[in-house]
């Protein structure tokens, strides 16, 4: 049932072509036409992009040859990335993307806009997940991750209103990091932009690139010291979880906390299912009416106490395993993340293993405003003490 990704080498990494590109061991054209052919080979079964740009993605790359030529070292240099086809590249978030060095290869496929669908939509079919075709890979950044996923580009544009990042993330076995709210433009208050990648320290170049920060310094091996504290929460107080779900996520989580790095902190998190919030806020600045107004204070009031006696929050990303195309039917894929779209929180769901059914499991890390690096701090520890596989093979030849 999984997509057949035997057709080239396993594909390099950003971190990997930008370090070849800058020092000459590497042409941006060549990881062009890489990816190129890649997506030529694979992409008429998964379906990832809506649309792809050859001629204008070769013409970009000669140009970066030249700039780096002259001796410009660029950090994301010669990266092919996907853009999320809702996004463009007009936003200030891939333009800045671009800026430091990347090459759009083409738009990603998002749903149609129903309230349930979760696959991409192209022309040519159902975005398709790189581990099961009969599965969804997630929405609405569902292009975006299962181009990563399956190895068409390293790096693709994702932003999160509701769990659009970090489901497909989750589904796709991948890492999808939505930002703290507000850091740069978006569409409303409940959206954040952020990467989806096969690598913690390609998440972080991206992350370094459009917000100007320098998180790769949280790449190397966890600091000896106090454990990062940390609350377990199956269900945030409201939930539906499969069981299965949270035993694997949990089970990640407490691979950290025997290696040291993470310390549990007893907490009894009780969140209000933040629907009736969310829904105003779409359409608002803020709550307006009695109850949504006092369910925002409820959970942000809760927030506020668990980020006094801990660091982070971590819980499984989604409440059961990527279902087929004909929907969720009733359960809602974004139970356990649109609480932090609302709460301005920023949350990163990490690949935690595999259900039953051989579709991939996230778990998912809240952290307070502006802290990021405790994101990518947990992930770089779990991507160390427990290899993530991928959608593609890694002995392909």
């Amino acid at each position: 049932m999984s997509l057949n990704t035997d057709t080239d080498p396993a594909p390099l990494n950003a971190v990997e072509i930008a370090r070849m590109v800058n020092s000459g061991q590497l042409c941006p054209v060549g990881a062009v036409e890489a990816a190129l052919r890649r997506i030529a080979a694979i992409d008429h079964e998964l379906r990832a992009f809506r649309e792809v740009w050859p001629d204008q993605a070769r013409r970009a790359a000669y140009e970066l040859q030249r700039i780096v030529s002259t001796g410009v070292n660029l950090p994301l240099a010669g990266v092919p990335i996907g853009i999320k086809a809702t996004e463009g590249i007009a936003s200030l978030h891939a333009k800045r993307l671009i800026a430091a060095g990347c090459i759009p290869i083409g738009t990603t496929a998002v749903p149609r806009g129903t309230d349930w669908q979760t696959w991409g939509h192209t022309d040519r079919g159902p975005t398709t997940n790189p581990w099961r075709v009969d599965r969804t890979p997630g929405g609405s950044s569902a292009g975006s991750a299962a181009a990563v996923a399956a190895g068409l580009v390293p790096l693709a544009t994702g932003n999160d209103g509701a769990g659009s990042l970090r489901i497909p993330a989750a589904w796709c076995g991948i890492l999808g990091v939505k930002t703290t709210n507000g850091l740069l433009p978006s569409v409303n208050a409940l959206n954040a932009p952020g990467p989806l990648a096969r690598t913690v320290a390609d998440a972080t170049s991206y992350l370094d690139a459009i917000l100007g920060t320098r998180l790769a310094e949280h790449l190397a091996a966890p600091p000896r010291g106090r454990p990062i504290q940390a609350v377990w929460s199956v269900d945030l107080g409201y939930a539906e979880v499969d069981q299965q779900i949270a035993r694997i996520a949990h089970a990640a989580a407490n691979r950290l906390a025997h290696d040291g790095f993470l310390q549990w902190v007893e907490h009894d998190l009780i969140l209000n299912d933040p629907e009736p919030v969310w829904k105003e806020l779409r359409t608002q600045t803020s709550p307006g009416k009695t109850r949504p107004k006092e369910l925002h204070m409820h959970n942000n009031h809760q927030l506020a106490k668990l980020f006094s006696a801990a660091d982070i929050l971590v819980t499984p990303t989604t409440p059961y395993t990527a279902h087929g195309h004909a929907g969720p039917g009733k359960r809602l894929n974004v139970a356990l993340t649109w609480a932090f779209n609302v709460s301005g929180h920023p949350a990163a769901s990490i690949p935690a293993g595999f259900a039953p059914d051989n579709t991939p499991v996230g778990f998912q890390i809240v952290a307070q405003h502006n802290r990021e690096d405790l994101l990518i701090r947990t992930a770089a520890a779990l991507q160390h003490a427990q290899p993530w596989p991928s959608a593609y093979k890694e002995d392909a030849k």
